[in-house]
């Protein structure tokens, strides 16, 4: 198991992590074939996962850390607010499977939070797509503190 007393910076330099263009957080690709690829994926608490959705299915494990809170948006309006963690009694989840089209967005709840992730087939930067604040907005009206907190705004008002 990870010591819980490493920062982040310590964990990013021992798996050598470096930051996610767009999306934020730190990542290491581990495996990749024709099939899959997999990452090692660190949120800390100034670094959150923007909200974004891919045309493939991508798994998250959690590693180390404290739980990670989730935000998945389904196209039919589905909102779920999954916690990537190991206190299975309180509802967390050691494994949370993202389905393809889902917008998507994860942050730390304490200092930082390893996860990885896997996804089959395998990831490439044209199944990538960033979210626009308003356009959520637009369509969860409901959920806007949660978009407002995972989303970077490029508006400078």
């Amino acid at each position: 198991m990870l010591d819980e007393k490493k920062t982040a910076e310590e964990i990013s330099d021992i798996l050598g992590l470096e930051p996610l263009a767009l999306e934020g957080g730190m990542w290491t690709q581990t495996f990749k074939d024709k099939n899959s690829t997999a990452i090692y994926y660190l949120l800390s608490e100034n670094n959150f996962s923007a909200m974004h959705k891919l045309q493939a299915t991508e798994i998250y494990h959690y590693y180390a850390g404290a739980p990670a809170q989730m935000l998945l948006l389904d196209p039919v309006g589905k909102i779920e607010e999954p916690i990537l963690g190991s206190n299975l009694e309180s509802g967390h989840r050691p494994q949370i499977i993202v389905e393809p089209g889902v917008w998507q967005g994860s942050r730390t709840t304490g200092e930082w939070t390893l996860l990885g992730t896997t996804m089959a087939p395998p990831y490439s930067q044209e199944m990538f797509q960033l979210a626009d604040r308003e356009e959520l907005l637009k369509d969860w009206p409901d959920s806007r503190q949660k978009i407002c907190e995972l989303t970077r705004s490029d508006s400078h008002h």
